[in-house]
Parts: C-alpha cells; structure tokens; sequence
C-alpha cells in the first residue's frame, strides 16, 4: 500500500513539474513576449539587487562595530542599517553599476529562445553513436 502511495505522488509530482516546463515554454514563445521579457528583466534586476545587499552585508561585517552599535539600541540599529543596505543595493542596481542584470537577462534569454526543447532532442537524437564513441575515445 505504501509503495502503491508514493509511486502515484512521485507521477503527480513529475505531471506537475511537466505542466511546470510547459508553462515556462508557453511563456516565451507565447504571444506576449514584450511582457515575458520585461518579466524576465525585472526578475535578473532582484537577482541583482538581491546579490549586491548580500555584497554589501559581508563587507559590513569587517567594520568595527563602535559604542552606539551595542546596547540597547542595537537591535533598532541594525533594522536601519539593513534597510539602508536594502536601498543601496536596489540604487546600484537601477543605475546599472555593475551590469549583472543586463548579463544574466542575455544570458538566459540566448537560452531559453534560441533552441526549442523539440529542436534539442532532434540534434541529440541525430548523433549517431559512433561519433560520440569517436568524441568520447579522444580525450
């Protein structure tokens, strides 16, 4: 019985992750590519944000902490300080400093729309196994 349960929740699982991939492919080769694209923009600039805060926050960590960063307003102290951290990263990221969100964003817009998953499976599929016995024997 139990196996009979976790074999039908792994393939409701896997329909699930299926419908997933479905969705991400609809999604950039649907009609609303614009939007898809400005979506996938946004989503590389918090990444971005996101990468720098944390930048920020170890290089926070190797200042010495002074007498009005102890005590009894400490906790207050570093609420402020994280929202301060928050707000510069969001500003660098906005202005383009680093440039991580326009790489990322190329990245995985080459990726994701350069070859179709049906693409993909014809040229593996058309790989004969004598070449990559032939590939794999050279190294």
């Amino acid at each position: 019985m139990d196996i009979n349960a976790s074999y039908l929740n792994s393939i409701s699982e896997n329909s699930r992750s299926s419908a997933a991939a479905a969705g991400l492919k609809d999604t950039f080769a649907g009609a609303g590519k614009a939007s898809a694209d400005d979506e996938l923009m946004d989503a590389c600039k918090q990444f971005e944000a996101y990468f720098v805060e944390q930048m920020f926050k170890e290089m926070r960590k190797t200042v010495p902490v002074n007498a009005l960063d102890s005590g009894s307003n400490a906790q207050l102290v570093d609420y402020f300080k994280d929202n301060l951290t928050q707000e510069y990263a969001k500003e660098a990221t906005e202005r383009n400093s680093l440039g991580l969100a326009q790489m990322l964003y190329e990245q995985m817009k080459r990726n994701y729309s350069a070859v179709s998953p049906e693409e993909a499976a014809a040229s593996a599929s058309e790989e004969t196994p004598s070449e990559s016995t032939e590939e794999s024997g050279s190294v």
